[in-house]
């Protein structure tokens, strides 16, 4: 089976409602080609290595989390950038990219889907920049240590996570947003979170957390979103009757 490409962003746009988001690059259609798609691939980043695997499975469609034309982004179309979108161009793959609306989509998205690999519960959100449901928070089922917390994180994500503890603080209460989110620690402890998850840490991260007896856990960039990528792509391939792949390029940060 095979949409037409404004159909499939039809789709997309009323199933992610960028409109309602402040981004800083544009979400949809980035770099246009085929004019139908019968095969989409999916992942994190539009890295060149992402681009030549889209071309290898001879995609129609590159869908990700992290695209072009980023804000403060340089513009000329030069080095790494000319490359990828002079592959793009050659071989006729459209880009279609979603930032924040695939972080907060209460199903989808890479919060949910992290808190479903995890199992825990969202029962409440956090918020930046007037963005709700940017992180999540849930009661756990069982109390639990910083160091199992960790252990969890490090196999469910198959990379081991940094833990800066809080010792003898028990985790209840445990917030987490994905990607670069280090900034909402300060957010957690106003909420009285015992942890608080991201992808990233910061130099001052470590402090704030020590200071304010805080458990904190950067389980990297990556390896925290590259679930709401492919859980996209399996909802596609099943509403949508279209092939969907989700690859996987993995990266330490």
């Amino acid at each position: 089976m095979a949409i037409h490409t404004v159909d499939l962003l039809y789709y997309l746009d009323g199933l992610l409602t960028p409109g309602q988001f402040k981004d800083y690059a544009p979400n949809g259609l980035q770099v246009e080609g085929k004019l139908t798609v019968s095969h989409l691939v999916a992942g994190v980043t539009a890295s060149q290595a992402l681009v030549d695997a889209a071309i290898e499975c001879k995609g129609d469609a590159l869908l990700v989390h992290h695209g072009y034309f980023w804000r403060n982004e340089s513009s000329p179309l030069v080095g790494i950038k000319k490359n990828r979108i002079k592959a793009l161009l050659a071989h006729d793959i459209n880009l279609i990219a979603y930032h924040l609306p695939l972080d907060c989509h209460g199903q989808l998205g890479n919060n949910a889907q992290l808190g479903q690999l995890m199992g825990w519960r969202s029962d409440a959100h956090m918020q930046s920049s007037g963005i709700t449901g940017l992180g999540l928070c849930a009661t756990l089922q069982q109390p639990c240590s910083g160091s199992e917390i960790q252990q969890q994180l490090s196999h469910m994500l198959g990379r081991e996570a940094l833990h800066i503890d809080a010792p003898g603080a028990v985790i209840k209460r445990i917030g987490w947003c994905t990607g670069g989110a280090q900034g909402m620690i300060e957010q957690a402890v106003e909420l009285g979170l015992d942890a608080y998850v991201s992808g990233e840490i910061s130099e001052s991260t470590v402090h704030i957390a020590r200071e304010n007896g805080i458990h904190y856990f950067a389980a990297g960039h990556h390896a925290t979103e590259r679930y709401g990528a492919k859980a996209l792509a399996a909802h596609l391939q099943q509403e949508l009757d279209i092939t969907c792949e989700f690859v996987d390029i993995d990266s330490p940060a």
